[in-house]
């Protein structure tokens, strides 16, 4: 399987172009044949549509890796997927750009690199399919990756989120104050925000401003007012829409990801401010998270952000997704909930303090990964082995499992 049109396409793009030159040749000639434009638009959708029929978490194709095959992760695994065809990378340079707007195609050309979303009609009673996709470059050709957002939102207690832990997140109990999610790329932390988001939408009154690169899932207002602000197209930056959501009138406010000290500057100061924040960061532990934030300053500033974030963090929630026995993915996760012991660790640089309050805060909802490994395993959802190849200390993993 080809695009009809591969040998006018090649033929039209000359033979020393690549890099922002050859899309950009690419751009003008489908520009130039709308019709061919649209076959590329019907490509990629049934590719799109090919990912949620399977379950797939994300595909990649275009640029030399990829082999011109086009590559799926489904349940954690990522393999080509011959079916779909072989296709040149200025078939696949054409797919992605057939759907690219002209500000996006121009933000390509002088950035190297593009992040948007995707949004597919669905006949009822489903809403929508929405993709989260990154076009980037790679040896002078376009190489790209879409995201399936998630269609439907979880529950806490779907989640495993402790009722304690679900309180600090929600306005009615907590109306102020920092609650992170954590995790590596590809951890599930947009699917637990969203859950986040839902709950305080459906049981508060208020008005919810979600600052987003690109927004994924879109929430209807319920019993909340819901904003949604992208970044790129609605805002400049994280940083600027955090500052600008405060004239906004808002309860809660929703920062994509932490990328940079001025982001989590500006976020620490609209939490100190009185308002109720929740965001994410690239960590693997609740410890790491504290580290990354005060490391990100210079030494000067590390000391009042220090302060500022014992005075702010309410709930850290770190975590990954682990295969389980029958070949899915279940959420372990590491939670971290503040209180006057942990402020005070944080303030006296006391932080290895803090994973041992997690291990005797379970009344609380506080959990280490290694706790929560070790339950999964309980309930026979993973392997031992699995648990401690998963698990952050992997010493105190095997040292669970020596106890009754």
């Amino acid at each position: 399987m080809s695009l009809s049109f591969v040998a006018q396409l090649i033929a039209a793009i000359p033979e020393n172009f690549t890099g922002v030159e050859q899309c950009a040749a690419i751009d003008q000639w489908l520009t130039d044949h709308p019709d061919k434009e649209a076959e590329c638009r019907d490509i990629l959708v049934s590719w799109l549509m090919k990912m949620r029929e399977i379950n797939a978490a994300d595909i990649d194709f275009g640029a030399p890796g990829i082999e011109g095959q086009v590559w799926m992760r489904v349940y954690g695994s990522k393999k080509p997927h011959s079916s779909l065809g072989h296709f040149s990378h200025q078939e696949s340079s054409a797919i992605v750009l057939s759907w690219l707007s002209p500000s996006q195609r121009q933000r390509l050309f002088s950035r190297k690199v593009v992040d948007f979303s995707l949004t597919f009609p669905l006949p009822p009673p489903e809403r929508e399919a929405r993709f989260r996709g990154s076009c980037y470059f790679d040896r002078g050709y376009l190489a790209t990756n879409f995201r399936r957002i998630n269609d439907k939102l979880y529950t806490m207690d779907g989640l495993g989120v402790p009722a304690p832990i679900a309180q600090r997140m929600n306005l009615k109990h907590e109306k102020a104050g920092l609650v992170l999610i954590t995790g590596i790329t590809g951890s599930g932390k947009s699917t637990t925000l969203d859950a986040i988001i839902d709950m305080n939408n459906r049981e508060n009154a208020g008005n919810i401003v979600i600052i987003g690169n690109p927004i994924e899932y879109v929430h209807e207002s319920k019993s909340c007012l819901v904003r949604h602000r992208e970044v790129g197209t609605d805002v400049l930056s994280f940083e600027s829409g955090a500052v600008e959501a405060l004239r906004q009138d808002p309860d809660i406010i929703v920062v994509g990801e932490m990328r940079d000290a001025q982001t989590i500057a500006t976020v620490l100061e609209i939490t100190d401010s009185g308002h109720k924040c929740f965001t994410t960061l690239h960590t693997s532990s609740a410890i790491d998270s504290i580290h990354r934030i005060i490391a990100e300053f210079p030494p000067e500033e590390q000391e009042r952000i220090r302060n500022r974030l014992a005075d702010v963090l309410s709930v850290s929630m770190s975590q990954k997704l682990v295969p389980t026995i029958d070949g899915k993915l279940v959420m372990a996760k590491e939670i971290l909930a503040t209180d006057a012991s942990v402020q005070a660790a944080i303030r006296n640089k006391n932080i290895g303090e803090i994973y041992q309050m997690m291990v005797e805060g379970r009344k609380y909802g506080m959990c280490t990964l290694e706790q929560d490994l070790r339950d999964l395993q309980r309930k026979g959802l993973i392997t031992q082995q699995t648990a401690v190849n998963y698990a952050n200390n992997k010493k105190r993993m095997v040292q669970l499992f020596s106890m009754p």
